[in-house]
């Protein structure tokens, strides 16, 4: 399974609650490559956030191996940055200096920490927010600074724990408009976590199914063509398959699953 243009490569990953038997998930394999937009559904609670945590290295995997690929070497990257369901800001920092925080650390002047947040936050709309206090802020604009943190380290892998589960459906809707526009104009490797079916096939290039007891890869089906509608016949049956791959209906080695949806 290991591909020389895989970013994110895992074989056979498994994560212990106690070092033993007690799986969280267990025998998980995934490639993605660079520039791709990959969603992990499941049920709450099957171990999708834990799985990002394993990947992004803050959690080492009790079996198996994870490999992340490096594509550039700067003192002012990252290889992977981490965007919560909860923008966990700072409240006694600015939105600039919220921004900052993840620059700190990698031998850069001031200057460049804030030409770099200047920039992120202008991706993200809000760069007359520059100087308020997070207090001031609607909950959409606390997860585009949290989105723009992440952004300003500039990492190869950009992993999304539930970034909008929190917030109302039009915030959640126009911020997932957002994050497209943001992904088209600097084709990140996104790994994106979700419970919420038709926010997998709106957002996703490819849809990882994680499910089960311990959980398992269920299935891993390709998307079509943007833009989307997940009203539409053919993406409503593609929400079909993913309800029963979730549900454990289905094989996932039946290869029907692992074909393309033609839209």
């Amino acid at each position: 399974m290991n591909d020389m243009t895989s970013l994110v490569h895992v074989e056979d990953a498994g994560l212990s609650h106690d070092g033993g038997e007690n799986f969280i998930f267990r025998h998980v394999d995934l490639s993605i490559r660079q520039g791709e937009f990959v969603a992990v559904l499941g049920p709450s609670g099957v171990g999708k956030s834990t799985l990002l945590r394993v990947i992004m290295g803050l959690v080492p995997p009790t079996e198996g191996q994870i490999a992340l690929t490096t594509t550039t070497e700067h003192k002012g990257n990252r290889q992977a940055a981490l965007v919560f369901q909860d923008a966990r800001l700072m409240p006694w920092r600015t939105v600039r200096t919220n921004v900052e925080l993840g620059l700190e650390g990698l031998g850069l002047s001031r200057a460049e920490r804030h030409d770099r947040a200047a920039q992120a936050l202008q991706l993200v709309g809000l760069s007359a927010e520059a100087d308020r206090w997070p207090r001031q802020l609607s909950g959409g604009q606390r997860q585009r600074v949290g989105v723009a943190r992440a952004l300003t380290v500039n990492p190869d892998l950009l992993l999304m724990d539930e970034p909008f589960g929190a917030l109302d459906a039009i915030t959640r809707s126009s911020l997932q408009t957002e994050l497209l526009g943001i992904w088209e104009k600097t084709r990140k490797t996104v790994l994106f976590v979700t419970h919420d079916i038709d926010e997998a096939l709106l957002l996703a290039d490819r849809v990882i199914v994680l499910a089960g007891k311990p959980a398992r890869v269920q299935g891993d089906l390709q998307v079509g063509k943007r833009p989307r509608d997940p009203s539409t016949p053919a993406l409503r049956a593609l929400a079909g398959r993913l309800r029963s791959l979730i549900a454990g209906e289905d094989d996932p080695g039946d290869s029907a699953y692992w074909q393309a949806a033609e839209i």
